[in-house]
């Protein structure tokens, strides 16, 4: 909960001057280290290079505010230290973030797969709730701040086109490369390695995938509840059930993002169009009266022609790409978790922090990203 004001002179007189902290990147680690470092009697300010806050948290699931899943573990994330990711997570879990997003107001559910909501189903109102805590605790908020330099020297400098500022502590949430719409372009990584840090190779993650157009002509905006086998040289690489849509240059979905994390040029998607639905009772079905009410007539017709029924529970496409940073809602790799210590400050620069999605952990899709993002805000607050 936030201190009062009362509460705040209280903590200055046991505790001393309140730091002067820069957060860099006003997205949802940003904002979340911001209110939890505010709450704590600090004065915080948020450099943002665009003109809004909160721009990506505001399109997280598809627009309805997935910020957690209650199906919690480290094994849904990919990073070159899970055992770290895992305290963190312990530290700050998903009842945590529920608890401290219901802090700022609102009332947030679980839907049957663990995914946590807003009741309302609007993410931009998640971002409102940030933006208006930050309000209320006085948080200073930059915009159009592109940063192009820190540096320390008993305190640090901070530099951004047209000015500066100066710190006690930085937090570096500025994101990752994915989705250079919302100001995520990758250009932060050079400010940590200013500092003497490594970035590990970079490549989008939770994206959809390119196939073959003639594999997918014809079946453009069809959506179908699939399960989904990724298969590599004959081998099972991965398997998941959900959403599954075709587009004009192959696949999306929500099934497919979580299969993205996985895939490789090269490697076979098989589709199964009736997971629920055994082989011998589909056979039955078609051999009597086609496809109707088997699965989308658009998507009937194609299979008809390519082969029939057997294509229902086995339909194979070859994977030719994805579709790039562009597109993709998060960022595989960055700065390495084994740089960090245990509270996510850099072990070249002492006060030098980082959270969310800049550090190497990125979550399958679910959820995952956006806790990791409030779990390591918490573990920087810590930390200051």
């Amino acid at each position: 909960m936030g201190l009062s004001i009362i509460d705040k002179k209280i903590y200055l007189l046991y505790h001393g001057n309140m730091m002067k902290i820069c957060v860099i990147g006003g997205g949802a680690a940003g904002m979340a280290a911001a209110v939890m470092l505010a709450r704590r009697g600090n004065s915080v300010t948020i450099l943002e290079r665009g003109e809004r806050l909160g721009r990506k948290l505001s399109a997280t699931g598809n627009g309805q505010g997935n910020v957690t899943n209650t199906h919690m573990s480290a094994e849904f994330y990919f990073s070159d230290d899970r055992e770290k990711v895992a305290r963190v997570l312990s530290r700050f879990s998903e009842g945590d973030t529920v608890e401290f997003l219901e802090s700022m107001g609102g009332i947030f559910l679980p839907d049957a797969r663990g995914r946590v909501y807003p009741a309302s189903r609007q993410a931009s109102a998640v971002t409102d709730l940030f933006r208006r805590e930050l309000e209320r605790l006085h948080v200073n908020v930059v915009f159009g701040t592109h940063v192009n330099s820190v540096t320390y020297v008993e305190d640090f400098c901070i530099q951004w086109a047209g000015g500066q500022m100066r710190a006690d502590a930085v937090v570096l949430a500025a994101g990752g490369k994915a989705a250079k719409n919302f100001g995520t372009d990758g250009t932060a990584y050079a400010l940590a390695e200013g500092f003497g840090h490594t970035v590990t190779p970079l490549s989008p993650a939770l994206v959809q995938l390119r196939c073959d157009p003639k594999e997918v002509r014809g079946l453009k905006g069809i959506r179908v509840d699939a399960n989904l086998i990724l298969m590599r040289q004959n081998r099972q690489i991965y398997s998941t059930r959900g959403d599954v849509l075709f587009t004009e240059s192959g696949l999306s979905g929500d099934a497919v993002f979580r299969a993205s994390s996985h895939a490789e040029k090269g490697d076979r998607v098989i589709l199964d169009f009736l997971p629920d639905v055994p082989a011998e009772k589909v056979h039955a079905v078609v051999s009597r009266g086609g496809m109707l009410c088997v699965v989308h007539s658009g998507l009937g017709r194609m299979l008809a022609a390519k082969g029939g029924e057997g294509l229902v529970k086995n339909f194979p496409l070859t994977v030719t790409g994805t579709l790039g940073f562009d597109y993709a809602q998060v960022t595989r790799g960055g700065i390495p978790l084994k740089e960090t210590d245990e509270n996510l400050m850099s072990m070249l620069q002492k006060g030098l922090f980082f959270a969310g999605e800049i550090l190497n952990v990125d979550g399958v899709c679910g959820g995952y990203n956006l806790q990791w993002a409030f779990s390591s805000a918490h573990a920087v607050s810590e930390g200051i």
